[in-house]
């Protein structure tokens, strides 16, 4: 081969590695493009990568699953399959708290349908979430999804192009946690689909089948500076999309048929019971939403001299110290209400590790498009170095051998490397670092990180700026909202100051598999522990859940 042909491969290599993260070569002006002889760099690689699954194998996997489904999920199943398959279309809401099967259901549902050759698009909302959904991506990345949409927002989509192919191809999408966005985010993927597929009647999504799956007890859309009204006006259920979606419940607790022990099924079923009352705000009824509630004695840290030393030592015991097994750190985890909080326990417990320690700076500056600002002498190094808000990595972030880290953005999905992702920080080196994932399918395996530029989605700020840091947040402890889809062994709920919105409680004590693995400490201002704190539950969200009328 020449030299030239080489380059050529080589860049389309490259491209079709974009092509599969949703990039391409053509979004960098400067770079050299392939020249368009390869059959490879022709095809769909979006489309190839739905279509690339062992028919025969899902086949076989779906026959052993259709005869696990309880006579509730096989209804729910039948409903959708009978959608798909008979072209009809339609919009559907699988509503079921934790336990209830609903993982299982996206499983054989996309065995049945990519075992016919059929595309199947899964999505959530988030990056942890979408890791337990096979073939799974966070909706932002698979429809391109703005950060900050509104009611006019579409989705970054190009019509005739490659991921504009995959959607029109598309028999089904199954969208996991879907309360958790704003309704804007539904809307824009719902007028975009219906360009895609020039659609000139009132279907929704274009006529697809679109099934979104989740519970409206857990935490609703964060809308910044947003009261009660804003934040339940946000949700799924109040965009125009809600009169055409049909709500199919799950209400069985699967550990309940999984527990052949009388004592401890009674058990799970009492605990279980307590969360749904917590969660659906029936504890100290009546009540507005907002109450005092008592949480039960054998859940509390009743007896603390330090609450920090207490809620760790409770969580985490003497051994963490040491501990180089990634198993320890996966089922373990404390939860707080604000990151002021976490950044608390976080600093303690990185005081304690034994192993070596670096501290990364990053490099902060104004963003080259904000033309408006980059010369502006007020934003100086020492200023934008000082700016921490949600989602944005600190500019000194200190680490030591052994911490485990959470990733704040999505840096390879198909591995499992996505927003929320837990590691264990296993090498420091000037320019990167090495780390031993602790969550997902690949547990044990390591992986290298680096520095990359990251802008603040906080809109608040009144420029645009962008830190160039490593990814990362120490994740001893992590807010509550963070946690929404992690389950965990060990739980424990530091409380120094109640929770503030609806479904935080709810969250933050449904992480946990069991009773006995879940610890709670309720501390007043003077850090004395408490037996009650406050429960918010918007109702209102749960007023029209099931409006869906037929003729629509």
């Amino acid at each position: 081969m020449t030299e030239e042909e080489i380059l050529n491969c080589t860049l389309v290599m490259i491209e079709n590695i974009l092509q599969s993260k949703n990039s391409s070569l053509a979004n960098w002006e400067s770079m050299p493009k392939p020249i368009h002889t390869s059959q490879v760099y022709d095809d769909n690689q979006l489309l190839h990568q739905e279509l690339n699954y062992d028919r025969d194998e899902l086949q076989i996997k779906h026959d052993e699953w259709l005869r696990m489904l309880t006579d509730e999920q096989k209804s729910v199943y039948d409903e959708i399959i009978g959608a798909v398959l008979g072209k009809k279309g339609g919009v559907f809401f699988v509503y079921g708290f934790g336990g209830t099967g609903k993982t299982f259901l996206w499983n054989i549902l996309s065995a049945a349908i990519r075992s016919r050759g059929d595309v199947v698009l899964n999505v959530a909302s988030s990056g942890i979430a979408s890791l337990l959904l096979p073939g799974g991506r966070t909706a932002h990345s698979r429809f391109g999804i703005p950060l900050n949409p509104d009611e006019f927002s579409t989705c970054n989509i190009e019509p005739g192009s490659h991921r504009s192919e995959l959607i029109s191809r598309a028999s089904i999408i199954i969208w996991d946690e879907a309360p958790m966005m704003s309704k804007h985010c539904f809307e824009a993927l719902d007028r975009t689909m219906c360009d895609i597929m020039n659609t000139t009647d009132d279907k929704p999504f274009g006529g697809k089948t679109v099934v979104f799956g989740g519970d409206f007890r857990q935490i609703l859309p964060v809308i910044p500076r947003g009261n009660r009204a804003d934040i339940v006006m946000a949700a799924l259920n109040s965009s125009y999309l809600w009169k055409y979606c049909k709500v199919l419940q799950l209400t069985k607790n699967m550990r309940l048929f999984s527990e052949t022990d009388v004592h401890e099924a009674e058990e799970i079923k009492a605990f279980s019971k307590w969360i749904l009352d917590l969660g659906d705000g029936k504890i100290n009824e009546p009540n507005n939403g907002e109450t005092l509630i008592d949480i039960p004695k054998d859940l509390l840290i009743t007896q603390c001299s330090e609450p920090t030393e207490s809620i760790v030592s409770e969580v985490y015991g003497d051994t963490f110290k040491d501990s180089n097994d990634p198993i320890f750190f996966q089922e373990r985890a404390i939860l707080c209400p604000t990151n002021q909080d976490v950044d608390v326990i976080n600093n303690y417990m990185l005081d304690h590790l034994t192993g070596d320690e670096r501290i990364y700076l990053s490099s902060d500056s104004v963003d080259p498009s904000d033309l408006n600002s980059k010369d502006d002498s007020v934003f100086s190094p020492e200023f934008l170095n000082s700016i921490k808000t949600s989602g944005l990595p600190n500019h000194s972030l200190r680490l030591r051998i052994g911490t485990p880290v959470m990733l704040l953005r999505n840096i390879d999905p198909d591995v499992g490397l996505c927003n929320g992702t837990r590691l264990q920080i296993t090498q420091l080196a000037n320019h990167i670092i090495g780390a031993r994932v602790i969550t997902g399918k690949r547990v044990g395996e390591k992986d290298f990180l680096h520095r990359i530029l990251i802008t603040p989605t906080d809109t608040k700020l009144p420029f645009k700026m962008r830190r160039r840091q490593f990814p990362l947040k120490v994740a001893f402890a992590m807010t509550i909202n963070k946690s929404q889809g992690q389950t965990l062994a060990n739980v424990g709920l530091y409380l120094p100051r109640p929770v503030f919105s609806h479904g935080q409680l709810y969250v933050a004590v449904s992480r946990v598999k069991s009773r006995k693995g879940l610890k709670i400490l309720i501390t007043d201002t003077d850090a004395k522990p408490q037996d009650s704190t406050m429960n918010v539950v918007f109702k209102e969200v749960f007023q029209n859940l099931f409006d869906y009328h037929d003729d629509v």
